[in-house]
C-alpha cells in the first residue's frame, strides 16, 4: 500500500516540487495551504507522515504541531526558511522527528521520510500490539489498524474507538467510559454517538470479514446489555 503524506505548505511552488518528488518514489501526497486545514486533515483521514512548513499564514508551524500531537503521534517534518538554532531545538522538543531548512533537495526530503518511517518500524515491532488471536494489530506511530492484514478506514474517533477496545481486549467498557477516552475534547457529545461509531466500524470488520467467507453474524465488537461493548479475543 502507498504511503500517504500530507504537505502543509504555503508557496505553491515548493508544494508542487514536493508533490512531484513523492510522486516519483510512488508516495501520495494531499497538500493543504492553511494550518487549520493541515490539522482538520490529520483529524479526519489516516496519513503516514506530515510535511509541515513553520511559516504558515494563518498559524504558525509549531502551533499546527502542537495541535496535531494532542491526538497523534504521525512522524512530522519541518520545513522552514529559518536557520536559528533556537528554531529547529522548538520545533524538535515540541514533537518534530526532523527539520529540513529551506532551499533543500527534494529528494532529500523523501530520504528522511523513509529514514523516519523506518526507525518508527522498528519501534513498533518491538512494541507492536495485537488481539490474542492476532487478527488485529495497531499501529500507533501511523495511527492505523490493520484487520487481517487488511487496513482499515478509519475516522479519527472510530481509530481512537478501536484502540481502546484493542489495547484491552475483552474488557467490557461503559458508554461513559468510552465518551471520557475517546471523546474527551469533543464538547456538545450525545452517548448514542458511542453506539452509532460502534455500528460503522463493526460494518467495516464485517466487510473483510466477508472476504475469508467468515460469518459476517458473528461480531467481534461484542454487546454487553445494561453494561457497555468489548472486543472479542
Amino acid at each position: 500500500m502507498a504511503l500517504q503524506i500530507l504537505i502543509i505548505e504555503d508557496e505553491p511552488a515548493i508544494a508542487e516540487t514536493l508533490i512531484y518528488a513523492c510522486n516519483e518514489a510512488g508516495i501520495i501526497a494531499t497538500h493543504c495551504v492553511l494550518g487549520h486545514q493541515g490539522v482538520a486533515a490529520v483529524r479526519e483521514k489516516v496519513f503516514d507522515f506530515v510535511i509541515l512548513d513553520v511559516g504558515l499564514p494563518d498559524m504558525t508551524g509549531f502551533e499546527v504541531c502542537k495541535q496535531i500531537r494532542a491526538s497523534s503521534n504521525i512522524p512530522i517534518l519541518f520545513l522552514t526558511a529559518r536557520n536559528h538554532e533556537i528554531d529547529r531545538v522548538v520545533g524538535l522538543e515540541i514533537g518534530a522527528d526532523d527539520y529540513v531548512t529551506k532551499p533543500f533537495s527534494p529528494r532529500e526530503v523523501v530520504a528522511r521520510i523513509n529514514a523516519i518511517l523506518r526507525r518508527a518500524n522498528q519501534s513498533l515491532s518491538k512494541n507492536q500490539t495485537s488481539s490474542e488471536t492476532n487478527a488485529f494489530q495497531l499501529d500507533e506511530t501511523a495511527c492505523r489498524v490493520q484487520y487481517r492484514s487488511h487496513y482499515l478506514e478509519l475516522t479519527r474517533y472510530e481509530y481512537l474507538l478501536l484502540k481502546t477496545l484493542i489495547l484491552q481486549p475483552k474488557r467490557v467498557y461503559s458508554r461513559d467510559q468510552l465518551m471520557d477516552i475517546v471523546w474527551a475534547q469533543a464538547e456538545n457529545t450525545l452517548e448514542r454517538t458511542v453506539d452509532a461509531h460502534i455500528k460503522t466500524v463493526r460494518a467495516k470488520l464485517k466487510a473483510i470479514n466477508k472476504l475469508y467467507a467468515l460469518d459476517a453474524a458473528s461480531e467481534v465488537i461484542v454487546t454487553h446489555r445494561g453494561m457497555g461493548y468489548s472486543l472479542q479475543a
